[in-house]
This record gives structure tokens, sequence and C-alpha cells, in this order.
């Protein structure tokens, strides 16, 4: 009975802690700058860059890593070209995937809005499967094992899809649900959504009194800067503007940060311990555990996440998507022991 009362005490105290919190701190409004250093309104350097550069740098040493230890039929002096057209491969596997999968229509009516790529639309799908199309092309110019290249490009790719949800974060898109959690985060961004209050009928003399006072070199008149931009670029600064939009944006999770610790970190972790802990012989399992982890991960975090592409049946379109990768990871496994690689002289698979 101690026991049962201890516990409703330290739930009750848990919950009024969480009142506390959220009524004397606030839920955070996110303010942080996709630019580290910028240059206009739409050019300068971007988190989201860097976080490729990043993605490319921990792939390029984690994978030298690997080819002295043993784990890589690749040559040292292979591994800059073939990292470098790797990373371009996911570059344009990801832009060309969200184009057909996200972004379908206007691609079709304007095929050149493919090279906007400062408009932002990426997709991880497309971006792993263009990874898969560039080894498969690799192994047999270079006659390496497919499934052997892929487990070390596998085994590091988390790192890069980490940083890449991180500067999802940083530039506050891609965003969660609402939640009513002490950590969830209110994301200016959500102004863009149709269903969203217009920004018509927010305190307008607030908001033009606020951007005045920070003499911001942007205003309303500027053609080349919509109107929820100004009022985002302005939450980021400006008390004001912060306090206005605090009335009207809805606490959301921070699904960014989840999707990076589970696609990213965690992932990765389990296929280090793979990598060093699983059979040697057998090329393909990293790649297949990869291929479904990520898939399992993606659907747990898609729960959290605003389904902004909609839903296919039940499912959003990350969810639905990710089912068919789970085939292709347990696939791969299955040729891990159906044809082992033991030695370069076997079969090129």
């Amino acid at each position: 009975m101690l026991k049962c009362f201890s516990k409703i005490n330290i739930l009750y105290s848990t919950s009024k802690l969480t009142t506390i919190f959220k009524s004397v701190i606030g839920y955070y409004l996110h303010d942080l700058s996709p630019f580290i250093i910028r240059f206009s309104e739409s050019i300068g350097l971007r988190w989201y860059g860097l976080a490729y550069v990043a993605a490319f740098v921990a792939g390029y040493f984690l994978t030298k890593k690997f080819v002295g230890q043993g784990y890589s039929e690749l040559k040292t002096n292979q591994l800059q070209d073939f990292i470098t057209y790797g990373a371009m491969s996911t570059m344009v596997g990801g832009r060309l995937g969200y184009m057909l999968l996200y972004n379908f229509n206007e691609f079709v009516s304007n095929p050149f809005i493919f090279f906007n790529f400062l408009d932002g639309g990426m997709a991880s799908h497309g971006g792993i499967l263009g990874l898969v199309v560039y080894t498969y092309i690799y192994s047999r110019k270079n006659k390496i094992g497919w499934r052997g290249i892929g487990d070390n490009l596998c085994t590091v790719a988390p790192l890069g899809l980490c940083f890449g949800r991180i500067a999802n974060f940083i530039n506050g898109e891609l965003y969660g649900r609402k939640t009513s959690v002490p950590w969830a985060v209110k994301f200016p961004e959500e102004i863009r959504e149709p269903n969203f209050i217009s920004p018509e009928n927010l305190s307008r003399s607030d908001l033009r009194n606020s951007l005045n006072e920070l003499n911001l070199e942007y205003n309303s008149s500027n053609p080349l800067i919509g109107e929820n931009s100004i009022v985002i670029e302005a939450s980021r600064e400006n008390e004001n503007v912060q306090n206005i939009l605090n009335e009207y944006l809805n606490a959301r999770h921070p699904s960014q940060i989840y999707q990076a610790l589970l696609e990213g970190l965690i992932l990765f972790i389990i296929l280090m311990i793979i990598r060093y802990k699983g059979p040697k012989n057998r090329h393909g399992i990293l790649t297949g555990t990869f291929f479904i982890g990520y898939a399992v991960f993606r659907i747990i975090g898609e729960f959290f996440r605003e389904p902004s592409d909609g839903y296919i049946g039940i499912l959003t379109r990350g969810q639905f998507f990710s089912t068919f990768m789970v085939l292709i990871g347990i696939v791969f496994i299955a040729s891990a022991f159906v044809w082992p690689r033991k030695n370069k002289s076997e079969s090129k698979f």
C-alpha cells in the first residue's frame, strides 16, 4: 500500500513539475537561423550544407579505417574518388527521389525545378537508392564485391542521416506533431501551412513596428520575400514578434531530434557492433541490417512527425516507402548466407 501511494505521489509530483516548468519557462520558440554566414537573403553558408560536408568527412575517415583493418577490398588511393562520387550520387538521388515521390506533378510540368536546390527538397529514400545504384556500377567497373563495399558505406551512412536531421531541426523544417510534452518546440515555419491562421489576422501593427525597430534590410514591399518569410526572419531576433507568435503557434515534437537519434546515432552503434563482432565473411549482413533498421526507425519516427506530404492508405508516405526497404534488407541478409563471400577470388556479388 505504501509503495502504491509512493508511486502516486511520484506521478503527481512529476505532473506538477511539468505544469510549473511550462508555466514558468514556457515552450521553446525556435529561433535558429539556417545560415552559418549570410551574404544576402538567399545566399550564404548553410547548416544543411555543412551537414553534407560533415557526412562526407566522416564517411571518408571511417571507410579509410575499415580499409586499413582489412574490412574492405577498396584501396586507400581509391577512397577519395569513391566517397566523392558516392556523396554526389546521394545528393542527386535524394533530389530526384523528392521530385518523384513528393513533388511529382510540379516536376513533370517543370523539370527544371530539379536544379532549384536553394528551395530545398531532398528525400532520404532517394538518396539511399542513388547510393545503391552508384555502388553497383562502381563494383562492376572495378571488379569489387558489391555487397562488401555496400556494407562499408551502410555502416557510416547513419552518421550522414544524423547530421541531416540535426540540420532539419536548425532549419525549423520537417517538425513534429502537436504535443504537450515539456520539451516541445514551437516552430515559426508552421505559419507557412495553408490551414494556419493568416499573418493578416495577427497583430499586424505590432509586427510592423517590431520590424521597423529592427531596421531589417527587407520589408513587406520587397517582392523577393514573402510575408511569411518576413515574420519567420523577425521571430529569430525580435521579442515582440516572438510574443505574438507564441500566442498562435502549436507546441510540437522536435521529431527531427528523435530521428537523428534513431536513424542516426542508434543505428550507427548497432552497425558498428555488427561490423566488429559479427561474421566477417558474410557480405550483405550490414547492408541488410541498415535497410531494415532505417526502415523500422523511420516508421517509428513518422508517428511523431507532422505528415505534411499526406497519407497512402493508413501510412504516411515515409512509412509506406520504408516498408519496401524492409523487404530489400531481408534479401541482402538472405544473400549473405546463401552466397557468403570468403575471399577475393569468389563471386563479385
